[in-house]
């Protein structure tokens, strides 16, 4: 099997050669677009030879002017496929596959719904700690702006899909936040979130793409998403952050496809021995199994980490035969 073949084996539940394996970082200052950008993801790609290579995003929806109360929303405007924040994420897209091994799987990164309805905040000068409150607090004091606001947003991020879709990638990795439990009640979560997510995830697979599902932050209320798994191929979740083990995903979402497994921040991938790190590797696919498994991580990797860690654990996966 190539790269691509073993991945879209594991997604659909088959026998592999090796469990494959994907890990990502976010690129230095300087590194975020243009050819620097190109550079940093073909380095990374080619060493540490993971089985899927992930394309960044950090063309982020723009500032939409200055917003200090829920009606301040509807400045958020219609968000077309000529936005700058899509075009210019579609070509650096388009600049990295074209350098980079044709049979990996490739990943594009489209931030959630709830992120995406923080950054123009966060242009604005807004921490994000600040920014992610003060939406949920504008939505219970006046959800009809908020929510018209998010709606533009959402059809953008689809025409975000399209558009990676249109330039070659295999798949998609949506990010999704708004999980947590100390932000959003469980009602909130279902109305003003999850029609989104679901929004953005089909468009996905309409498109053609292969939908992963990034289940982002910590003190995550897990049972919020076993109503995704229609709209999902791969789940990958904080395993450490959530907290929330493999094992129990597993049994959450059915017959989807799992990926993870390593801590992102302090654990055996950043601060191991190349020992102990094929140890872990072998643990944790002794553990879930061979078949629809991808290693991977609960998210992004620091940005100073040695990318040899990282070929360790990738080569790890590609050992383990039964």
């Amino acid at each position: 099997m190539n790269k691509r073949e073993r991945v879209v084996a594991a997604i659909r539940g088959e026998r592999v050669d090796c469990v494959p394996s994907g890990f990502s970082i976010h690129f230095p200052e300087g590194c975020k677009e243009g050819q620097a950008a190109v550079n940093a993801h073909l380095r990374f790609f080619q060493e540490t030879d993971t089985d899927i290579i992930k394309i960044m995003n950090e063309n982020l929806v723009p500032y939409m002017g200055e917003i200090e109360k829920p009606e301040d929303f509807r400045k958020y405007r219609i968000l077309g496929p000529e936005e700058a924040f899509i075009t210019d994420q579609v070509r650096l897209t388009r600049e990295i596959l074209s350098g980079a091994d044709p049979e990996a799987f490739s990943l594009g990164t489209l931030r959630g719904i709830t992120p995406s309805m923080i950054h123009p905040l966060m242009a604005a000068g807004m921490d994000y700690e600040k920014a992610r409150l003060f939406v949920r607090d504008s939505l219970r004091e006046n959800p009809e702006p908020v929510l018209e606001a998010a709606q533009r947003v959402a059809d953008g991020l689809c025409h975000l899909a399209r558009g990676y879709r249109e330039a070659g990638v295999d798949g998609i990795y949506y990010a999704a936040l708004g999980g947590e439990a100390d932000i959003f009640t469980d009602e909130e979560f279902e109305r003003w979130v999850k029609p989104f997510d679901l929004q953005v995830m089909r468009a996905i697979r309409e498109s053609g793409a292969y939908c992963f599902l990034h289940i982002c932050k910590a003190h995550l209320n897990m049972e919020r998403y076993r109503g995704y798994t229609p709209y999902a191929d791969v789940v990958n979740w904080g395993v450490y952050e959530a907290p929330y083990p493999l094992t129990r995903g597993r049994e959450l979402f059915g017959g989807t496809t799992i990926m993870g497994g390593l801590a992102n921040q302090e654990g055996v991938i950043t601060d191991g021995t190349e020992e102990e790190i094929r140890a872990e590797v072998s643990r944790i696919i002794r553990e879930v199994g061979r078949e629809g498994f991808i290693l991977g991580a609960d998210c992004t990797l620091p940005g100073e980490i040695g990318y040899e860690r990282i070929r360790t654990a990738a080569e790890a996966a590609r050992r383990v035969k039964q």
